[in-house]
């Protein structure tokens, strides 16, 4: 019977390419890191974590292992992160509060008969800020229970209309008759595309008229997005491929399928690894408002009406 090989902590030597997974410590582990740190002390993170410290132990020398880093200085005074220990503590914090918001959002998007706020928000809303916002309401009302209907801006319109959602997320260019809305912030949407396409190597902005005239792909109508940049462009030309997500549409322009409108809010990790290249647009001015949406008549009140104060302050 072949035994599993125990990764290599010769940090010359990288760990075999694999699933991610086996590459990156568990949340547990770096939550125990993001503990030590803080506190100062093994005993003391594990006592905050409801373990032992003998688990604790054997759980930073595991990670450690994986790694292939020495990351804590264990003494008689207490443990003390290495300079590596600090710096990998700093990327687990991003991962940690990441898992946070995922949490939050899928929390949130479970069928929950006892809910008592339902928050219906277009796709780039949910995708991308909707679950921090969760994160601190929870913090402020952990007793609500909170539903979420994601879709694009008219299904939102619709769900509030007939009495599905009690507060909405929108970012098209006007809202539907029968709610009001308020400003909570402001988005910018850009021309991306794979490093490999021709407008990549482009000396000159792109265009207007140019986008307007050529295939996209983009998300389906109804969508936010594609309203804003049918009305700032005056039109557009058909489809090259029509998604009904923000994440579909960034995969398909990552493969190099063709170009795409984004939101900023959506494609900052895949400019900053080069997996997409913003192209310079000249003739339009892709800004938008994101807004919180409601029947008229009745505003938000309860729990809907914190959840909205917590948009206008990150």
């Amino acid at each position: 019977m072949s035994r599993e090989r125990t990764p290599s902590t010769d940090p010359t030597n990288p760990s075999p390419p694999g699933a991610l997974g086996h590459r990156v410590p568990d949340l547990g582990a770096l939550e125990l890191l993001l503990a030590v740190a803080r506190l100062g002390s093994l005993g003391a993170a594990a006592r905050e974590l409801g373990i032992t410290q003998p688990a604790a132990s054997s759980r930073i020398r595991s990670m450690e292992r994986q790694l292939g880093l020495a990351l804590v200085d264990r003494s008689p005074r207490g443990s003390r992160l290495t300079d590596t220990g600090a710096l990998v503590t700093d990327w687990a914090r991003r991962v940690v509060e990441a898992a946070e918001e995922f949490d939050a959002g899928a929390q949130a998007l479970r069928d929950r008969r006892d809910s008592r706020l339902r928050v219906a928000a277009s796709m780039t809303i949910a995708e991308y800020l909707l679950p921090r916002w969760l994160i601190a309401l929870r913090a402020a009302r952990p007793d609500t229970a909170v539903s979420l209907l994601a879709g694009n801006s008219t299904s939102v319109a619709e769900q509030l209309l007939s009495g599905e959602a009690d507060l909405g997320f929108v970012e098209g260019v006007s809202v539907a008759p029968g709610l009001d809305s308020t400003v909570i912030a402001h988005d910018r949407l850009i021309v991306v595309t794979a490093p490999g396409h021709p407008w990549s190597r482009r000396r000159k902005p792109l265009a207007a008229a140019e986008l307007a005239a050529t295939p996209l792909i983009l998300r389906e109508k109804g969508s936010g997005t594609r309203q804003v940049l049918d009305a700032a462009l005056g039109g557009l030309a058909r489809p090259l491929i029509e998604l009904s997500s923000t994440t579909a549409v960034k995969a398909a322009a990552v493969s190099g399928a063709g170009p795409s409108v984004l939101s900023e809010l959506a494609v900052g990790e895949e400019l900053s690894a080069r997996r997409l290249v913003r192209i310079p647009l000249d003739g339009a001015h892709l800004t938008r408002a994101l807004r919180a949406v409601w029947p008229t008549g009745h505003p938000p009140v309860g729990p809907a009406r914190d959840l909205l104060a917590l948009t206008r302050t990150g």
